[in-house]
């Protein structure tokens, strides 16, 4: 049944689609977005990847590390905002537009409880709520948390040195130090749960003008399979989906400021027919096949228009050169010369 349907994914500094743009899934070059709190790079990876844009990767070297040999997705990036926020209101998760209540499949509330007791104690939300909600603290529920230096821009490869893009717990520079002086552990799982408290997360900021990297992942969502794997427990969502509202099923990551609501960005995975991209793509490419030949007719019709002009405009002068000549006595030199007043001493 997986096969009938594609990935998408797309990112942007907002909500809002019309600031969105299509994601390169498992390409090195990342994906940049920037406002006026910042700017990020994005990174998205995903084991057997099957979607957009097409000829995409199916994977990349970040899986073949020893860190990543179980898990079947990452949303990596790195931070840099301009003005400084709070420990406590920077929150990392997944929200929705509308009620999703009637759309959650048999055995969902076991799932919430198994996420937040395997994956992330801090998790908090309402599922069930008008518009849904499930946010984390991203001090505890970011996988991997490395802070760097200062710095006045963004460049590739500030969070990892090496080629497979894996970032690890740590820091660089006087961010290593920072993190020392606040006793936060240097292990992630430690860190996350240090972070669980939230008179700890007060303590820290995301200062600005210092880089900050982040890495999300696990091993229990599988965009191959459209399903999510728990311990003792598998929830397949396509067995769930509407074909004919298959649009309005997506998957929205953000990090925001919960306290301001500022959004810092957002990634979109929405699952999609392939019966309906073939036909959106077919298309857009006889649209296409239109135009050009459109364009191609307009041409030709400029290039005949410039040669009757041009043989008109001919004509014209010969007859101008012919009469001229016949007024001039005629001869071999054409018009006679009369001599002008500058010419005349």
């Amino acid at each position: 049944m997986a096969e009938k349907y594609l990935l998408r994914v797309s990112a942007g500094p907002s909500y809002d689609p019309s600031t969105h743009n299509l994601v390169h899934v498992n390409k090195s070059e990342p994906f940049e977005i920037s406002g006026p709190w910042g700017s990020a790079h994005l990174h998205v990876r995903i084991r057997n990847y099957r979607g957009l844009p097409r000829g995409s990767p199916r994977s990349c070297r970040y899986f073949d590390h020893p860190l990543h040999l179980n898990d079947q997705y990452s949303i990596s990036f790195s931070f840099l905002p301009t003005t400084s926020i709070p420990g406590h209101e920077l929150v990392f998760g997944n929200d929705f537009d509308r009620p999703i209540r009637d759309r959650l499949p048999p055995g969902f509330g076991k799932a919430f409880k198994l996420v937040r007791w395997v994956i992330d104690p801090g998790l908090e939300g309402d599922p069930y709520a008008d518009e849904p909600y499930l946010y984390g603290p991203a001090l505890s529920s970011i996988n991997v948390l490395r802070v760097g230096g200062k710095t006045e821009s963004l460049s590739d490869h500030q969070c990892t040195k090496s080629e497979d893009g894996v970032v690890e717990e740590g820091g660089d520079g006087d961010g290593l130090k920072i993190r020392d002086a606040k006793h936060i552990p240097r292990d992630a799982a430690a860190r996350k749960k240090w972070f669980l408290d939230e008179a700890k997360r007060k303590e820290w900021e995301f200062e600005a003008g210092r880089l900050h990297c982040g890495d999300f992942f696990n091993p229990y969502l599988d965009f191959n399979e459209f399903s999510l794997k728990l311990p003792g427990f598998s929830l397949p969502i396509l067995r769930f989906l509407d074909a004919k509202e298959l649009k309005s099923h997506t998957l929205r990551y953000v990090l925001k400021n919960q306290a301001t609501k500022e959004v810092y960005f957002v990634i979109v995975f929405a699952v999609l027919l392939v019966d309906e991209v073939n036909g959106e793509e077919r298309a857009a490419e006889t649209k296409k096949e239109k135009e050009d030949a459109d364009a191609d007719a307009d041409a030709d019709g400029v290039m005949k228009n410039s040669t009757i002009k041009g043989v008109a405009e001919g004509g014209l002068l010969a007859a101008a050169a012919a009469g001229e000549a016949k007024a001039g006595g005629g001869g071999a030199g054409g018009a006679a010369f009369e001599p002008s007043a500058d010419d005349v001493d």
